[in-house]
């Protein structure tokens, strides 16, 4: 494997000396000795196949040990030390980039999952190779998902599709975005993703037919006309075909990129030269002709893009680029990375990477884990609407933007003077969806009182709520401490009551330090204007006093304590259930299994909701039973005349009047019934739930035995939500 990975890079690297990769090969395989994949290969497999495909983007040395390197500090027993000291700093700050925040403990996976992704954007700020190496280690991770669970599968490619594919996208590295979102594909919509392989399978012969005579005529005229170029058919991926047919719902005949050529020419002149030989030999659709070369996509990505109706009235796109620009649509970022023999100034770089340093900013701002997830979402995968300025400027805003986040692109303190703008010269409400080609103008006033907190409803960049935000943050400051203060103040008196210990100001200093804050002010103004959220800094806090009182905090810690403490006596509480050692607890049924008197029965300590009542025999008491020191004794009351939910299910041929039976019985029995809906299925078999307020067990079997003589019923049997 080390020597196939080394053939691969001299092909781009002739003259290098791989003597770190080597190295690195050997330390993986000694770190990952005895590890296992899923599928049951050498673990050793997974970050040879990272390397390989880092060198597939012609990339340095560096880059390839840390891809090699980039799981030992997360999944064996060497640190971030041992690998600096055995590779030098550079490798170890991409191999630390990558690894994940795994040892912190959080309330949530997305909150997890969030802070991971502020680790990795801020890694990739220092050095773009850090995501050249995730984006890899994650192809590969797709590439043999077939071995995991399908929860797994699902979970991995829907992440996959909301935020590696857009990231590669927006690093211009189509290559390795079209192979994720296919991959991911399969796995998100099965059904779907093999219904249009099939489709696209069924007109291959005739496509390639089709495209091959395309081919050849143009040919002809480019040779006719002296101009020297490449020319082949371009395969649309599955994922771009899918969401134009499910997503914008339109019918497989009507995409008209699903047939494309591709013509790679010497020079930009030639590109236009194609382009008029292209429209001479088809008549070209209106409104599907975009020039990427004049003004480039914030990707890099350049080429000129033409449908044009094709003989027997097929419609085809043709792509029309340099040799250069295939590069860079292939590579992307990779194409113009600034080590790389210093092909690309810095300047040049950092302006490639411009929309990174802007994400940056906004998520320094954003501390509530939703917003921030969905925020990003949003600004990965967003499309691009091109405007200009009054002289000309090319300006890139996300597709329906309007003047105001025009106003806050060119710079916040124009937004927050904004009044109105100008489109193409005539006065537009704010409101107004930018389109390609608009020249704006931006009206403002000195005696504006600034943005209005409506603008944060109608914005689409999140610079512009960024600045909207920030504005508020600073003119408002000190009502939002009042507010902040009132807020926390409350929670905290309340937290130290239960606790009985007073709240000491240096754990309130260590929670605004965690946040990055410098006073208890901000600590207030943070969250008056809702940058912070109450039950993130109680969680913060809490977390000061277990490690600095030894005290427990969680409630269902306080629970166990309390039941553990009481005294051995049956208190009979009003649920029915007597809970051994403890009088007026909070009790409640299980949804998954509705217990009912009779059953055998056992309780489990829940957070924040008392103890939970589990039938035995549920699925999900097996699990429960696994944590001996949460369960409890618990038994029914029989002197108790409380009522129980119980849920039922009927399965039966579907016939006239089997409800009507089926009701009937219930009424005779005095039992009410709380709920019912009923389904049948294509092969006429009818699945019927009621919840029913049972007494008893036996009251409960009396009734099922009841349904079970009814005519056509093929089964009665307590229901599991």
């Amino acid at each position: 494997m080390l020597q196939e990975l080394i053939d691969k890079i001299k092909k781009y690297n002739p003259t290098g000396d791989f003597t770190i990769i080597s190295k690195a090969y050997d330390f993986a395989v000694d770190a990952h000795q005895g590890q296992k994949r899923v599928s049951g290969e050498d673990y050793i497999i997974h970050p040879t196949a990272v390397a390989e495909i880092l060198a597939d983007l012609n990339m340095d040395n560096a880059a390839i040990a840390a891809g090699m390197l980039h799981d030992v500090v997360e999944d064996t027993k060497y640190s971030y030390n041992d690998i600096k000291e055995l590779f030098g700093e550079e490798v170890a700050m991409l191999v630390d980039g990558v690894t994940k925040l795994g040892k912190l403990e959080y309330r949530t996976k997305e909150e997890q999952q969030a802070e991971n992704l502020r680790k990795m954007f801020i890694a990739m700020a220092k050095d773009i190779r850090v995501i050249l190496i995730k984006l890899a280690d994650r192809l590969h991770n797709l590439r043999t998902l077939k071995y995991m669970i399908k929860e797994k599968q699902y979970e991995t490619a829907k992440e996959t599709i909301e935020i590696y594919a857009p990231i590669a996208h927006r690093l211009g590295i189509y290559k390795i975005k079209w192979e994720m979102e296919d991959l991911s594909l399969r796995y998100i919509d099965p059904e779907r993703y093999y219904e249009l392989v099939e489709k696209v399978a069924k007109k291959r012969k005739e496509r390639e037919e089709y495209i091959n005579s395309v081919i050849k005529t143009l040919e002809d005229k480019n040779k006719e006309m002296g101009i020297l170029a490449q020319i082949e058919g371009r395969p649309k991926n599955f994922y771009s075909i899918y969401k134009k047919m499910y997503h914008q719902n339109k019918a497989f005949e009507q995409i008209f990129d699903l047939t494309a050529v591709r013509v790679i020419v010497d020079t930009v002149k030639d590109c236009y030269g194609v382009l008029g030989i292209v429209h001479t030999l088809w008549k070209p659709i209106p409104g599907r002709f975009k020039d990427y070369i004049a003004m480039p996509k914030p990707n890099m990505y350049q080429s000129l893009h033409t449908t044009v109706i094709g003989p027997d009235g097929e419609p085809f796109e043709v792509q029309i680029r340099t040799w250069e620009m295939h590069k860079t649509s292939e590579y992307g970022i990779a194409a113009h990375w600034k080590y790389k023999e210093g092909k690309s100034s810095q300047n040049e770089f950092d302006e490639k990477l411009k929309w990174l340093r802007q994400m940056l900013e906004w998520q320094n701002e954003v501390r509530d884990t939703k917003e921030f997830m969905e925020t990003l979402k949003i600004d990965l995968v967003i499309d691009e609407v091109y405007v200009f300025t009054p002289k000309g400027d090319v300006i890139d805003l996300p597709v329906d933007s309007t003047p105001i986040d025009f106003a806050y692109k060119i710079h916040s303190a124009i937004g927050n003077k904004c009044v109105g703008g100008k489109i193409n010269g005539k006065i537009v409400p704010l409101d107004y969806k930018l389109q390609n080609g608009d020249i704006v103008e931006i009206i403002t006033s000195t005696n504006s009182n600034g943005p209005s907190r409506d603008w944060l409803k109608i914005v689409k960049s999140s610079q512009a709520k960024n600045k909207i935000r920030q504005w508020f943050k600073k003119e408002k400051r000190d009502d939002n401490i009042q507010k902040g203060k009132d807020i926390l103040d409350k929670e905290v008196k309340k937290l130290s009551n239960s606790l009985s210990i007073p709240i000491k100001n240096e754990w309130m200093e260590s929670v605004y330090k965690r946040f990055g804050l410098h006073s208890m002010e901000d600590l207030y103004a943070s969250l008056g204007y809702g940058g912070l959220t109450l039950n993130q800094i109680m969680m913060k806090l809490k977390e000061e006093i277990r490690k600095n009182q030894k005290i427990e905090v969680k409630e269902e810690e306080q629970l166990e304590k309390q039941i553990k403490s009481a005294q051995n006596k049956k208190k009979s509480t009003n649920t029915g259930i007597r809970v051994k050692g403890v009088e007026n607890i909070l009790v409640r049924f299980s949804k998954c299994c509705n217990p009912v008197p009779g059953d055998e029965i056992l309780g489990y300590i829940t957070k924040g909701r008392g103890v939970s009542i589990h039938r035995r025999d549920c699925p999900n008491a097996k699990d429960l039973i696994s944590e001996p020191e949460r369960l409890v004794e618990v038994e029914w009351n029989t002197q108790s005349t409380v009522s129980y939910n119980a849920d039922i299910q009927v399965k039966a041929n579907d016939r006239q009047g089997l409800l009507a039976e089926i009701t009937s019985i219930v009424n005779e029995s005095k039992i009410n019934i709380v709920s019912f809906y009923s389904r049948t299925s294509k092969d006429k078999t009818a699945n019927i739930n009621f919840i029913l307020e049972i007494n008893d067990i036996e009251q409960l079997n009396k009734l099922i035995r009841r349904f079970r003589r009814i005519e056509g019923v093929v089964d009665v049997f307590r229901a599991k939500q």
